[in-house]
């Protein structure tokens, strides 16, 4: 008796974004096995997925489901243990699917995945320089302009309690005491954490994937970069404890421990 083989790939991939919310791409339409997923999902990480808001992505479909299948969809989701609120944008379908279901459609999304696709914008031609008077005063020169100096990072030196959110826009953040649990930190760029991290750090919340999460103590409900995320559950045990650092390459969250300075 031959057996089907075994299928590796998620139906749908979970995404972290931005101040925490989830968005979960569908690639394979099966309401039954999203819905086996986000239980396990739900399980493993009820701090973080109970009653977790989540967007909706079509965009990995070939077509956007009709409105019976999405409402299906959300109620099956809904009974896993998240709740379903909008819908990533993606194509005027899209926004009919939305319009029909009676829920908003969120951009920013969707424009996460879609980072570097597309042509560059073309960069303006120079202007013509323009012919020299005759016999025009030399010009005194100009002041010199100030050397631009890099948007300094956020520093945070109290503890990040449990229920507290901090996030750092367009910069790195460093939290100089811990971060309990039940507690998150969110940077656009890297967060350093110099005491013990038990709740939830999500670095790169705007898709930058050379961001990175450092920090002294390992206790993690939950990291992220650039939505890629990955909870305690999903690490040795070996790493509890210790300091860690974590980083994305080749799109797989990678976290190891870093030897003592």
């Amino acid at each position: 008796m031959s057996t089907a083989p075994m299928d590796y790939e998620q139906a749908g991939e979970l995404k972290i974004g931005q101040v925490g919310i989830a968005n979960l791409r569908i690639r394979t339409l099966d309401v039954e096995r999203l819905a086996q997923e986000m239980t396990a999902r739900v399980r493993r990480a009820p701090a973080m997925f109970d009653r977790a808001a989540i967007v909706l992505d079509f965009g990995g479909l070939s077509q956007v489901p009709d409105a019976a299948t999405a409402r299906g969809l959300i109620e099956a989701l809904r009974g896993a243990g998240v709740l379903p609120i909008a819908l990533a944008y993606g194509s005027s379908d899209t926004d009919r699917l939305a319009r029909e279901l009676g829920l908003p459609l969120l951009a920013k999304f969707r424009a996460a995945y879609e980072q570097g696709a597309g042509e560059p914008p073309a960069r303006p031609a120079p202007a013509p320089s323009p012919a020299p008077a005759a016999a025009a005063p030399e010009p005194a020169p100009a002041p010199r302009a100030a050397t631009p100096t890099a948007s300094p990072g956020l520093v945070h030196a109290p503890l990040v309690r449990s229920g507290q959110q901090v996030y750092a826009d367009n910069r790195d953040l460093t939290v100089l005491a811990g971060v309990s649990a039940g507690a998150e930190v969110i940077a656009d760029g890297s967060v350093h954490i110099y005491g013990p991290l038990r709740g939830r750090a999500l670095a790169g919340a705007q898709g930058n994937e050379q961001a990175r999460i450092f920090c002294r103590e390992f206790h993690a409900e939950l990291v992220a970069i650039a939505g890629h995320y990955k909870v305690m559950d999903d690490l040795p045990a070996g790493l509890r404890g210790k300091a860690v650092q974590v980083w994305l390459e080749d799109g797989q969250l990678c976290v190891e421990a870093q030897g003592t300075q």
